[in-house]
């Protein structure tokens, strides 16, 4: 009987010790876990997000989202026009019932504009004559509000299109904060003999609304895009932006899809693709093969884990004092990630830069530009058909000419409310409630 009892015993023993070790190795798993957890605020609604859904091919690489815990975000009170703009941002698509399905490769197309219609026409021309356009979904993201803006973008048909608007453009606010607010100092005045309010920039100069917005709307556009609409947040793929004096070559869109089909093989240090040099006069070497360099700021199309690294130096973006978005990046956020950010382009451009109008000019009826940027782009037939060849060679430019790491920028973003809105922007959609100003 007793042989027996120890017969048992040790058949318990034996089936005891795997099930004993399953349980250490959960435990140890579970708290590095919580360990991580420490380390990587994920709020709730990021976490649901890192789930999964749309096309289930997310990873966590992907969906991290990396938030210091101590920050609230907190979004200025919105006016009726601004409540209402933010209800036409949850509006779906037009055009649905024309192109009522988006193949498989396509990408997303990002328009962002401000006021400067005459522009906004030749580009939505150019657009129409894309071939492969039918396929995309084309957001339109508006800096404000401007009527004729408006009415340019509703009357595309010739794909998909979606309008956003952005809330909080200081154009929306005309006496309050974002816009200008009683009691804020201007140009070069000093606080304590003015009496006034505001943080000067590195130079002694005090915020312009119309200035800083183009760097709110670019931020603001980032993350609402990647993060906060329904028909991208899930999107995984490359989405392609341009802006309103971009003019938009008919190979685009399909010299985009090769690009973006060639990075991982040809290019996989690359992080994006271009449209066009990363100098904005050049037309490109026309050589027989592919290009890597800097990021332009012509066409360029990243993933999504490109911009949860964008994402995550957020901080760097926003207290860097440089009103430019895209000089704010190359000289402090790409730099940051500890190696070169290439690009990978064509040896002909398939997008230009044209017009004589900056953002500065047409926002006010005393300083209305008229340049119509007519016969600023002329095409060869080879700009016409796609003109990237798969066996083609990459040549990387191992030089990066312009902003470098080190640059103190150029000002115009010195004001503390403008580098915690801009933080804020950054939050928004992974706290439930943003509280308001």
């Amino acid at each position: 009987m007793a042989t027996g009892n120890s017969h048992h015993r040790a058949r318990l023993r034996s089936r005891a010790a795997p099930l004993l070790l399953v349980v250490m190795l959960a435990v140890l798993a579970l708290t590095g876990l919580l360990r991580a957890s420490r380390h990587d605020f994920v709020p709730p609604v990021a976490r649901a997000a890192a789930g999964g859904g749309g096309n289930g091919n997310h990873t966590i690489a992907q969906r991290k989202i990396l938030l210091d815990p101590d920050f609230t975000p907190r979004l200025p009170r919105q006016s009726a026009l601004s409540l209402s703009l933010s209800q036409r941002n949850a509006l779906p698509p037009r055009n649905a019932d024309r192109f009522p399905r988006l193949p498989e490769g396509h990408l997303k197309v990002v328009l962002y504009v401000h006021n400067r219609p005459r522009y906004l026409r030749l580009v939505v021309d150019s657009l129409s004559r894309v071939d492969g356009i039918g396929e995309a979904l084309l957001i339109v993201s508006h800096d404000g509000y401007f009527p004729e803006m408006d009415k340019i973008v509703q009357a595309i048909t010739f794909c998909q299109v979606k309008q956003i608007f952005a809330p909080y453009s200081p154009h929306l606010f005309p006496d309050a904060f974002p816009g200008v607010s009683s009691g804020d100092c201007q140009g070069k005045d000093k606080a304590t003999e003015k009496h006034c309010h505001g943080d000067p920039d590195q130079y002694g100069n005090h915020r312009s609304p119309r200035i800083v917005s183009l760097k709110h709307h670019w931020w603001w556009m980032m993350n609402t895009v990647w993060d906060g609409l329904e028909e991208t947040r899930d999107f995984d793929g490359h989405i392609l932006f341009i802006e309103e004096d971009h003019y938009i070559f008919p190979n685009a869109y399909r010299n985009a899809q090769l690009l973006v089909d060639l990075k991982p093989r040809k290019c996989p240090q690359c992080y994006a693709i271009n449209l066009a040099p990363s100098d904005v006069k050049a037309k490109g070497e026309g050589w027989e093969s592919l290009i890597a360099e800097k990021m332009g700021n012509i066409g360029y199309a990243f993933n999504r884990t490109v911009w949860r690294k964008i994402h995550a130096k957020a901080k760097q973006f926003c207290t860097f004092d440089e009103y430019n978005w895209d000089i704010t990046m190359w000289a402090t956020v790409y730099p940051s990630f500890g190696s070169p950010v290439y690009s990978l382009r064509g040896p002909r451009r398939s997008a230009a830069h044209f017009g004589k109008c900056g953002l500065h000019q047409g926002q006010g009826a005393s300083n209305v530009c008229v340049d119509n940027g007519d016969a600023a782009v002329q095409l060869d037939a080879i700009d016409k058909v796609p003109n990237i060849k798969a066996n083609w060679p990459v040549h990387i430019i191992q030089r990066q000419e312009g902003y470098q790491a080190g640059f103190k920028g150029w000002g115009g973003w010195g004001d503390k409310r403008d580098q915690e809105l801009c933080l804020s922007f950054a939050y928004m959609h992974h706290f439930k409630d943003p509280s308001s100003a």
